[in-house]
């Protein structure tokens, strides 16, 4: 075979089923989709005003570096424009990430149940994924983190909140590894779902980007309160010398001329942060309560997303609520064969699910 042998270490994405394909094949006319974590109250009037205007104007190449995004994002985290970089979703970050930094054998540290993108890009990079085991309460375990450095280590991906488990690590627990981590390994932290969280005890990372620490990461999307995630767009933010390293493996025009302006629309609408904290919110409350009452085992969460114990296996229970029209996620893959990760939608939605489990019982 032609292709690279790091191929042959990589599983595709599998991304959860989309509502049309699901009623395609199942012939039902009602599907839930609570799979994917995205925003049940869709993106900000403002953003939806914002594509219609952009729509006229696509005839024309986008602002190859997001300029006029990243100088936003910049003003709101009071850092400047040469420590911000846009990307197609975070997701393409990740992966410039690992192309800048990681040669054939290098290694790259993430948890066992984080998110498996970190997997993917440092496979394609050629490097050495060094997977630590997370704690019995299913958190990333910085001191093993720690003692998986070696010489060979480049980059250390941890999200927090974790997906697919919903757990953090607290600003003690990551003052004191970052403390210990070799200054020229890169510590990537990827906040998803920060937005989400009021836990006092969650780390500003910011702090460490503003005092001028070079070896930090931090990402960011629009694909999860602000409701984008279907045009794809996200940020990093870190030192100059890291985001100009990152420029360098940056496709142009990256990112479309429509989310652009979508993400600048949606950073002026700060009501979209509150609507989305309050619905879930009041979502998870709900559904840690129904499930409970099931006997179901819940990990507490604080994203925008459940992970849930079953007492039968997470696939067997994911085809049997597919045929109700209802799709969540299985786990199998992170070798979670009893769980599935729920993501919180809207009060109709969750109960809808927690119904469709009553049945199932």
């Amino acid at each position: 075979m032609l292709t690279r042998k790091c191929l042959d270490r990589i599983l595709v994405y599998q991304p959860g089923k989309p509502i049309s394909e699901v009623k395609r094949e199942l012939g039902v006319e009602r599907v839930i989709k609570l799979a994917s974590n995205e925003n049940p109250l869709g993106p900000s009037h403002l953003a939806v005003q914002a594509i219609y205007d952009a729509a006229r104007q696509t005839s024309v190449y986008p602002d190859g570096a997001g300029y006029y995004l990243k100088n936003k994002i910049a003003s709101l985290a009071r850092v400047k424009p040469e420590n911000i970089i846009i990307g197609n979703g975070s997701d393409e970050i990740i992966r410039m990430l690992t192309l800048a930094y990681v040669n054939p054998g290098d290694e790259v540290i993430n948890g066992d149940l984080s998110f498996i993108t970190y997997r993917i890009a440092t496979d394609l990079a050629d490097g050495k994924n060094i997977h630590v085991p997370f704690t019995r309460d299913l958190r990333t375990d910085l001191t093993a983190t720690l003692d998986a450095v070696t010489k060979r280590t480049k980059i250390i991906f941890i999200d927090n909140p974790n997906n697919p488990t919903g757990t953090i690590v607290d600003q003690k627990e990551v003052a004191d590894f970052l403390a210990k981590v070799p200054r020229d390994v890169v510590a990537v932290f990827d906040e998803a779902y920060f937005e989400y969280i009021e836990d006092e005890n969650y780390p500003d990372m910011m702090e460490y980007i503003r005092s001028g620490r070079e070896n930090i990461v931090i990402l960011r999307t629009f694909s999860k309160i602000y409701g984008l995630a279907g045009l794809r767009i996200g940020y990093g933010i870190g030192s100059p010398a890291v985001i100009e390293n990152l420029n360098k493996v940056r496709c142009p025009f990256n990112t479309s001329f429509i989310a652009q302006k979508a993400a600048l629309a949606s950073l002026d609408d700060p009501l979209q942060i509150e609507r989305g904290i309050a619905n879930n919110e009041i979502g998870k409350s709900y559904l840690y309560q129904e499930l409970k009452s099931l006997n179901v085992e819940v990990t507490p969460s604080y994203g925008n997303f459940i992970l849930a114990k079953f007492p039968i296996s997470g696939k067997e229970l994911f085809e049997k609520l597919l045929k109700k029209g209802i799709i969540v996620r299985p786990l199998t893959g992170y070798g979670l064969t009893d769980y599935l990760r729920v993501s919180v939608g809207r009060v109709d939605e969750n109960e809808i699910f927690i119904d469709a489990l009553k049945e199932l019982w």
